[in-house]
């Protein structure tokens, strides 16, 4: 049961920072990627290892979450957020100072911490505003938290070409501290409730599967080199999940509670979200690395690191208009029918870009339709889990299915650079590389359709 306020202004301050939060873990987590070229040169560190500044946020983020949402289901909610959002701006000034290459991934890691908070932005939402407000700006942080990353690309591009890479991390520093100031004033205390004590032993099996399990999902050439040792992390990664959840079904007090986990709705749900996860990210990488190829490959339109970010501006704000939408679109139409609709409309977008990219509005127009399936999914999600989830559960369960969604984003960035690869004799790929990896993905996202077909239909 929602807990109201009764102060409209202090709502709507309320929805303004849990928001706010949410594109900030957006536009912080993507501060990785279009800069990974200015760091591998401003280091003078090979572009594998300066990749890492985008990895290790996602994967310290994919631990962290779960551990923040059974903390962000007790009473100390409020210093949860607080002292997490005290890490990541910890971490933001350590990718401001000149120091070493290593401090910077330190910083980066402690960064990737604040991608747990999205859970718990959602519990608060549940906890202290009314039915309908809480629904609104719990499907609205669920599209920020996504689609802001077309915030963060341009401006980070912006921002290093204009001044160099400390410019570009010192937005994230402002940005960061400004969220910290907010949360201190505005966050409320978490209605009384007995305190939870993390599962020590479940968090570590967790931490342990799920850092092997997107390690080696997000190393293409480690498949390619060593395909057996490939092999058996994946092996490794998969019995130490099991083995944690085997754990967790027999414990009191456990990390996760599985038994929320095995009801038909939030299982299916979870699964929706891996496979649409895989499509989603898969079409927003292949797009951003076909724009930015350049001409000499035979296609491509060489656009640098700002003007592919410029390509991504649609895809945000489409995502966000679809995304208000949906908690209207719900009461008529089911969340269910929801999910159908905006994964048929990625679909489209699939189908667009496999048959025409010869122009560039081609490509944006494509980037552009996945935004609004983007958006309306990543607004519908959260209504089909919290339909079978207590009050008291929302921030573990959200986060179960945001680490799943971690999973999904970074099976769909590895099985693009494993098609693309497959394809590639010189520098750059055939293009009939992108073709096949666009059709791979409508393949999943057609899969996604049968997955929601199995949900168990909601009472309105």
């Amino acid at each position: 049961m929602s807990t109201t306020t009764g102060r409209p202004s202090s709502d709507r301050a309320l929805v303004g920072v849990i928001v706010s939060l949410g594109l900030l873990v957006a536009v912080v987590g993507s501060l990785g990627a279009p800069l990974i070229t200015a760091v591998a040169q401003h280091y003078n560190v090979s572009l594998a290892a300066a990749q890492w500044t985008l990895t290790i946020a996602l994967l310290s983020g994919a631990v962290t979450t779960p551990v923040l949402g059974r903390l962000g289901s007790g009473p100390r909610r409020r210093s949860v957020v607080l002292v997490t959002l005290s890490i990541v701006v910890a971490g933001s000034l350590l990718t401001v100072l000149p120091l070493p290459f290593a401090v910077l991934l330190v910083g980066r890691a402690a960064q990737g911490a604040g991608l747990g908070l999205v859970s718990l932005m959602m519990a608060i939402a549940r906890d202290h505003l009314d039915e309908r407000r809480s629904a609104s700006t719990i499907a609205f942080l669920s599209v920020a938290s996504t689609a802001g990353i077309g915030i963060g690309y341009p401006l980070a591009g912006w921002l290093t070409d204009l001044a160099g890479i400390r410019a570009a991390y010192g937005l994230g520093l402002v940005a960061t501290a400004a969220a910290l100031v907010a949360a201190v004033a505005v966050i409320p205390q978490a209605p009384a409730r007995p305190a939870n004590r993390v599962d020590l032993r479940g968090a570590l099996l967790l931490t342990i599967g799920l850092l092997a399990l997107l390690l080696v999902i997000s190393q293409v050439g480690l498949w390619q080199q060593h395909t057996v040792l490939a092999v058996l992390i994946l092996v490794v990664s998969l019995l130490v999940l099991a083995a944690w959840t085997i754990v967790e079904a027999r414990t009191d007090k456990p990390l996760v509670d599985i038994r929320l986990l095995r009801h038909p709705a939030v299982a299916a749900a979870n699964l929706v979200m891996l496979t649409g996860g895989v499509g989603m990210y898969l079409l927003l990488s292949l797009i951003t690395r076909y724009v930015q190829t350049p001409a000499v490959a035979g296609y491509g339109f060489g656009l640098n690191t700002f003007e592919a970010g410029l390509v991504l501006v649609p895809f945000s704000l489409l995502g966000f208009v679809a995304g208000r939408l949906m908690p209207g679109l719900k009461s008529r139409f089911g969340a269910r029918t929801l999910l159908a609709a905006s994964t048929t409309v990625v679909l489209i977008a699939f189908v667009l870009f496999a048959l025409a990219r010869d122009h560039l509005a081609e490509p944006v127009i494509a980037i552009s339709i996945l935004g609004v399936g983007v958006g309306a999914f990543s607004a519908a999600m959260p209504s089909v889990i919290l339909a079978a989830t207590p009050a008291a559960e929302t921030a573990s369960a959200m986060s179960v299915n945001q680490v799943v969604r971690s999973v999904g984003f970074s099976i769909g960035s590895a099985l693009g650079g494993f098609i693309l690869a497959a394809y590639t004799t010189d520098v750059f790929p055939h293009e009939t590389g992108y073709t096949t990896a666009a059709w791979a993905g409508a393949a999943t996202t057609a899969a996604t359709l049968l997955v929601i077909a199995a949900l168990p239909a909601q009472r309105r």
